[in-house]
């Protein structure tokens, strides 16, 4: 009889080890499977952030943001726009999309139209509440004033950034995340760096000519636009109005994509109050706000994808229940609560993607160094700046794990809500850890 015992507690303990041998190779293949898909878009969206940066150290001369300096202010407001739309529609789109509901083409022409119509509706609303926000911060700085005329400037800049970048970039994600799903390609971990590296260099670009156009044509020209804007709001409210998916949103998602305009701008009036004594904080600040918000905006749309899987909304998966999301070891540790097999593959995820830190923004530096010259960086600078970086994106990773399930667990979709928050909260530390770098 005791040999029996023996006998099964070697079996027991054979199995068990085979079963973590298992679990390893599955981590190791998950890991291996992420850095391979989003290696290439996360490069070439640091690059297109790096232009972003060149775009603003030239741009932050131009007679129109010498005149009106609140620009500045909407700046991380307006990139912001790519986290709190064109990313979360690439969140929510990827779900669709990997749950089987864009298999077709006319399933796809039907989300994506009442999708791009949503986003565009948002996107005016956002760029005029944006130029407002400056506007009002403005007034409580004693170091800065504003005419009506420039208020007029801004306001239609940034509507109409903010309305030709989120049509733009809408359109492409809808095309990326169709051609991911066909190819068998995870569309979470394509999409937002596909936003995120025409995001910000799109957006820079246009506010910072239309905002020089502006000046010049003088308030009537101004005036018909911002009138023509609220015919195109209304049309597009109608048409994200006719369909269920979008219709909800409509209703009541506003509150993430205007609470993370405040934060962003918030990171807006450090950028504002710095670039005079430190000019070059323009070259940096996209890169770092940009490489952080990517990265967690992965993270979070794969968490989301899990969730959508595995429970009905506001459940939780059984096996998450007993775990407290609120160490930060089951963000970053695939042992750590060994009864979930999803927490440990987000873990292997979350680790892979702080991994890609450091080698990408030594990367980015170089591109920089290579057009400004190395005379911008210093050993000291360059430690410190990589230092700041991994602490954002690992708050980052830790706070969308709590965040993505605690949503979930209120019924609340974290594709709609999740993501602005996330990359709100990554323009203010970045712009806070950048200033400090600085001084």
């Amino acid at each position: 009889m005791g040999e029996g015992v023996r006998l099964r507690k070697q079996t027991s303990g054979q199995d068990s080890g085979d079963k973590s041998k298992t679990v390893a190779v599955n981590n190791a293949d998950e890991g291996a499977k992420v850095l391979k898909e989003v290696s290439f878009p996360y490069v070439l969206a640091g690059l297109g952030m790096v232009g972003a940066g060149l775009v603003l150290d030239r741009v932050q001369y131009w007679k129109v943001f010498q005149e009106i300096p609140q620009l500045f202010i909407m700046v991380p407001a307006l990139i912001g726009l790519k986290g709190n739309l064109e990313m979360t529609l690439a969140s929510r789109l990827s779900t669709h999309a990997n749950l089987g509901h864009l298999d077709t083409v006319p399933q796809t022409v039907r989300m994506g139209g009442a999708n791009l119509a949503l986003i565009q509706l948002q996107g005016v609303v956002v760029g005029g509440l944006a130029a407002g926000l400056a506007v009002f911060i403005s007034l409580f700085s004693p170091q800065s004033s504003i005419q009506a005329l420039s208020c007029l400037v801004l306001v239609t800049s940034s509507i109409v950034t903010a309305s030709l970048a989120s049509f733009s970039l809408g359109i492409v994600m809808v095309l990326v995340i169709a051609v991911s799903r066909r190819l068998g390609i995870n569309p979470d971990n394509i999409a937002t760096p596909v936003a995120a590296s025409l995001g910000d260099l799109v957006t820079l670009s246009l506010l910072a000519v239309l905002a020089t156009v502006f000046q010049a044509a003088g308030p009537l020209l101004q005036i018909i636009i911002l009138l023509t804007y609220l015919f195109i709001a209304y049309y597009c409210k109608r048409i994200a109005g006719e369909y269920n998916e979008t219709r909800s949103i409509l209703e009541n998602g506003w509150t993430p994509v205007l609470s993370a305009m405040c934060i962003s701008s918030l990171g807006g009036t450090i950028l504002n109050r710095v670039i005079t004594t430190y000019p070059n904080i323009a070259l940096f600040q996209p890169v770092i706000n940009g490489v952080a918000g990517n990265l967690v905006g992965i993270q979070a749309s794969r968490i989301s994808t899990d969730l959508h899987r595995s429970s009905e909304l506001g459940n939780l998966p059984r096996d998450l229940s007993s775990c407290s999301l609120i160490n930060p070891l089951y963000t970053f540790s695939s042992t750590a609560c060994s009864h979930s097999r999803q927490l440990g593959i987000n873990a292997v995820a979350a680790r892979m993607l702080l991994v890609l830190v450091v080698p990408g923004h030594i990367t980015f530096n170089l591109a920089i160094g290579l057009s400004q010259g190395v005379h911008v960086f210093s050993v000291l600078f360059v430690l410190l700046y990589l230092a700041a970086a991994t602490l954002q994106v690992g708050l980052l990773l830790y706070i969308a794990n709590m965040m993505v399930h605690w949503m979930w667990r209120r019924s609340i979709d974290p594709d709609n809500a999740a993501i602005p928050y996330l990359t709100a909260l990554g323009d203010l530390l970045g712009g806070a850890l950048l200033a400090l770098v600085f001084l």
